[in-house]
Parts: C-alpha cells; structure tokens; sequence
C-alpha cells in the first residue's frame, strides 16, 4: 500500500492528515481544533503522546514509535446520527480497524465492550488476575455539544504496534502486533487502511440501515457476548457489582446483560470484566 507518511486519503474525507513526532494528547489536540472551527476530516498522528488517555481519564503510554495513536475529528449531520448513537462511530472504527489488521497482518482482533480491541489469551494462566485476554487497542471517543447535537466528535485510537516485546507488568493484560504476527508491521501502510476503511463505515451510519450492519458486524466480532461478565458502577456506597451473561447490543450500542435472575439490564457507561470461563 504506503511506506510513506501521507497527507491524505484519496477519495475520502480525510484531506488533512498530520503527524508529529511528540503531543500531550491527539484528542485534545483535535478538540481544540473543533471549537476553532476545524473541518471534519481532520486527522492528526503522533509518534509520541506525553499525556494521552483512555476512558475515566485513564493514561495511556508507549514508547515513541511503537503505537498507531491517532485521532480524527468529525461533525455527523443532526439528522442522520443522534446523540444517543454516537456509539456506533467507535464501534464503526472498530470494525474498520479490525479488517485493516486482518488484511495486513493476519491477526483476528475482537471488540471488548465497549471500547477496546483484545485478542484471546495464548495460554490463559492459572492466576486469578489473567483476564482471559490481552488488549491491543483501546479507543476513546469525546464529543462537543450544542444544544443536545453533536457539534463535533473526536475519536482517537492508541493502537499496539512494534512494541518488540511485553514489559512484565503488562504480560497478562496488553500485547502487540508485531508479536502476534512474527513480523515488524509498517505503521504508516495501516494507518492508510484503517482510515481507507473508515471512511466507508463511517458513512454508512447516515442511514439506518447502514448502522443495522455495523450492529450486525460489531456482534461478529464482539468478545463480549456470550461472555459471563461482571459490570462495575460507581455508586454512592462504592463499587456496585452485576453478575450477568452478554447478551446482546441494542440499535443505541448499549450493552444487554441478562442477570442471574433472568432480568436483562442494558449498560451504557460501565467498566466490564469478563469472568473466567471455570467461574473464577
């Protein structure tokens, strides 16, 4: 495809493509960008972030170089996508994210709700503290709003790439690319596809039967479902607990989880852990 840093992708919204070899943030970067008055499409891809994040303000590091970090700017039309399902954009870019590594390097990436993208553990330990997976990618979405409308949305991504190797203390919860694939992966060449690839999905959320597929896909691909689980919430006792079994995802992306008593409970905003499959 490209060995080289490109500025933009043909034939799709994405004419403005930066990267930068150091950044706080490419989110906040971008979001920034969007109060100003940026034009969707705007990409922008750091070699390096010194204060990137995840969900609940959670940090995100990697050494310089071995991650895909990447964020994208874009202002859905107010008749074609909600607020209630914006989450159909990460789960858009999943998926796009999904097929681009699956061409390029072979690697089956699944989606763990509601954000991240794991592969199954190679040989789950016996250590109550291996979750059954490993995360390679995590995204994160932060949206501008007027009036209750999407003004604009910025949906960044920290993807595992050439780590080389997992430092001790991620061994049973992160992994890498190019350890999953026995190769050195081209980051600028899966960039361009994953952004190739978004640019379909993305519009294919205009409508809704373009968002029934990507529903559709994101069950595909989903490691959740089926999956026993335990939803935590905060509450103002401390940490509440919902044992349950994944289900389903509902036309908002929420996720259903049918409790031990039968009840189901659609999750919008919750951490999740999936349970071992022996009950642990």
């Amino acid at each position: 495809m490209t060995t080289d840093r490109f500025n933009a992708v043909e034939h799709t919204r994405f004419t403005d493509v930066k990267w930068v070899s150091q950044i706080g943030s490419t989110n906040t970067e971008l979001l920034s960008l969007a109060r100003k008055g940026g034009h969707e499409g705007n990409v922008l891809i750091a070699d390096m972030q010194t204060a990137g994040r995840g969900r609940r303000g959670r940090v995100w590091t990697a050494p310089p170089g071995t991650s895909l970090m990447m964020s994208i700017l874009l202002r859905p039309a107010p008749q074609t996508l909600q607020l209630a399902n914006a989450s159909l954009i990460t789960s858009a870019l999943a998926i796009s994210t999904i097929e681009a590594v699956q061409a390029l390097t072979g690697v089956e990436l699944r989606v763990k709700w509601p954000n991240d993208l794991v592969v199954d553990s190679p040989n789950e330990t016996e250590k109550d503290t291996d979750p059954g997976y490993r995360k390679v990618a995590g995204i994160l979405s932060e949206t501008l709003l007027t009036n209750a409308t999407i003004d604009a949305l910025v949906i960044g991504m920290g993807l595992n790439v050439n780590w080389g190797y997992v430092p001790s203390e991620l061994e049973q919860v992160a992994t890498s690319l190019d350890l999953l694939a026995n190769s050195n992966i081209d980051r600028n060449d899966l960039a361009y596809r994953i952004l190739r690839n978004f640019e379909l999905h993305y519009e294919e959320l205009s409508g809704e039967e373009g968002q029934a597929r990507t529903l559709q896909r994101l069950r595909k691909h989903s490691a959740t479902l089926g999956r026993r689980v335990v939803i935590l919430s905060e509450a103002k006792s401390g940490t509440e607990r919902l044992y349950g079994l994944a289900i389903d995802v509902d036309n908002s992306g929420r996720l259903i989880v049918q409790d031990d008593e039968g009840t189901a409970h659609a999750i919008s905003v919750a951490d999740i852990e999936h349970l071992r499959l022996d009950g642990r």
